[in-house]
């Protein structure tokens, strides 16, 4: 068994040391204690090294940000962890540019600091290795997670927690791509109906007659092609969840069906007169803005009071850029692994650059991003995608740039060059990747195939 590891706790206030010191024997950690940030940094160049250092925001004279800057000139390698009484995201996107580990939200629970530490300290651990925090991705299967690394997103996975074990009806609102249904997801897992069926149905990908068939069934014969019976989703999804997604998309002809099944739990398949009898939870999900869609009569009054019962708003991505960082690695590690690939660091540079990027696209972009990131391995081609983007974060142009009106050898000049040489290369690596199949490039890329077409035509790249 090997030595245990060291902690160095730094705090002004000689309660709070005491407290800590207590705290963290108990668990067999070895703890050194500082009471400020210029002791903490004549510590600091001493060997042996702290394995992690518990560092306190808030502290007279020298700072904790302050001495985290000079924490890490000194001991660039070490693991710090921010402690602060104040939950400010700016503060925490702050010392996440300056090298901090992880933040910490005093008062704490004491479970909270044990599982933050056996991450960053437990040698059998990957999230030691990959940087990870103590947000702890709830796994919800299907390759999705749920992260609160904010006070905003805490509050919703409180909210989440109240109104999963109330059988009612949930409204989720929000951006597309904000995670609606990882909420729906982290309901149903938390919910009484967590082992059985959860369903998603996309509302605005059928058209009215298909979604009807594939909602509630039908029989044998009951239109053309139907040989033989089938069940709908909400028999499939009977004791269990279902998620109506893009529900302000539903034809209102659906609505009117959908609503006599939210007030009487039954309705009949396609081509039959009996009534099926079904005990399913409704979740519902949509990025319209609702009092739009009730002014326009697209969205019925009495379903969405209906459905309205809780609703819960997800905020866009660019309202919680203290979470950047932390999906950040948690795409790297995930995709890392599945693809059998060396996890890349996020140099302080890439880091700003992505917290500072708008992220219209909100998750399903991060996501696309990180990966695009990991496949190509090059941060040159990572920050000119970032910087390059318009004030409202899309691409420079998938259509032909108008000619600049300057003097030849001009600065627009020079950095329209420079983006074209950055986008020419991406594509060149994305088209080699895939081994020059033109639809999968443009999806590594994320854009439109006709525009990537375009690009390979403007670049005179061939096979």
């Amino acid at each position: 068994m090997g030595s245990p590891a060291t902690i160095l706790v730094v705090d002004d206030e000689p309660s709070v040391l005491r407290y800590m010191r207590t705290l963290l024997e108990v668990e067999d950690y070895h703890v050194e204690t500082a009471a400020s940030g210029r002791e903490a940094l004549a510590r600091i160049e001493k060997e042996p090294v702290p394995d992690l250092v518990l560092l306190d925001l808030l502290m007279p004279e020298m700072d904790g940000l302050g001495t985290l800057v000079q924490l890490r000139k000194i001991r660039p390698g070490v693991k710090v962890i921010m402690l602060s009484c104040v939950s400010d995201p700016r503060k925490v996107v702050e010392a996440g540019r300056h090298g901090a580990t992880d933040y910490l939200t005093k008062p704490f629970q004491k479970s909270q600091l044990d599982s933050l530490l056996k991450q960053y300290l437990d040698p059998q651990s990957s999230l030691a290795e990959l940087g990870l925090g103590h947000e702890e991705a709830e796994d919800l299967g299907d390759d999705l997670f749920f992260v609160a690394a904010c006070p905003e997103m805490r509050r919703i996975r409180s909210q989440v927690a109240q109104v999963a074990n109330v059988d009612v009806p949930v409204l989720l609102l929000g951006e597309s791509g904000t995670g609606k249904e990882i909420l729906a997801r982290l309901i149903h897992k938390l919910s009484p109906r967590a082992r059985r069926t959860f369903l998603k149905v996309n509302c605005a990908a059928l058209p009215a007659e298909l979604l009807e068939s594939e909602l509630f069934g039908y029989e044998a014969g009951a239109f053309t092609g139907a040989l033989r019976s089938k069940p709908g989703k909400f028999e499939q999804c009977d004791k269990g969840t279902i998620l109506l997604d893009e529900i302000g998309e539903m034809p209102v002809g659906m609505q009117a069906k959908l609503l006599h099944v939210l007030q009487d739990q039954q309705f009949s398949r396609l081509g039959s007169r009996s009534v099926v009898r079904v005990d399913v939870r409704i979740l519902a999900a949509t990025n319209v803005d609702v009092q739009q869609a009730l002014a326009a009569k697209k969205l019925r009054q009495d379903l969405y009071y209906r459905l309205n019962a809780v609703s819960l708003l997800l905020p866009p991505l660019r309202d919680r850029r203290e979470e950047i960082p932390v999906m950040l690695r948690h795409f790297m590690a995930r995709f890392a692994a599945r693809y059998a690939r060396t996890p890349l660091p996020l140099s302080p540079r890439l880091l700003e650059a992505c917290i500072r990027h708008p992220w219209p696209g909100n998750l399903r972009e991060l996501e696309n991003f990180v990966k695009r990131f990991l496949i190509m391995g090059d941060e040159s081609l990572a920050l000119a995608e970032l910087e390059n983007r318009d004030d409202s974060g899309s691409p420079p142009a998938e259509t032909k740039p108008e000619p600049a009106a300057e003097a030849p050898g001009g600065l627009k000049s020079l950095v329209r060059s420079l983006k074209d040489e950055a986008e020419m290369q991406a594509i060149s690596r994305a088209l080699e990747h895939t081994n020059w199949n033109r639809k999968k490039a443009a999806a590594l890329l994320n854009i439109s195939y006709k525009a990537l077409l375009y690009k390979i035509r403007q670049y005179g790249l061939g096979e």
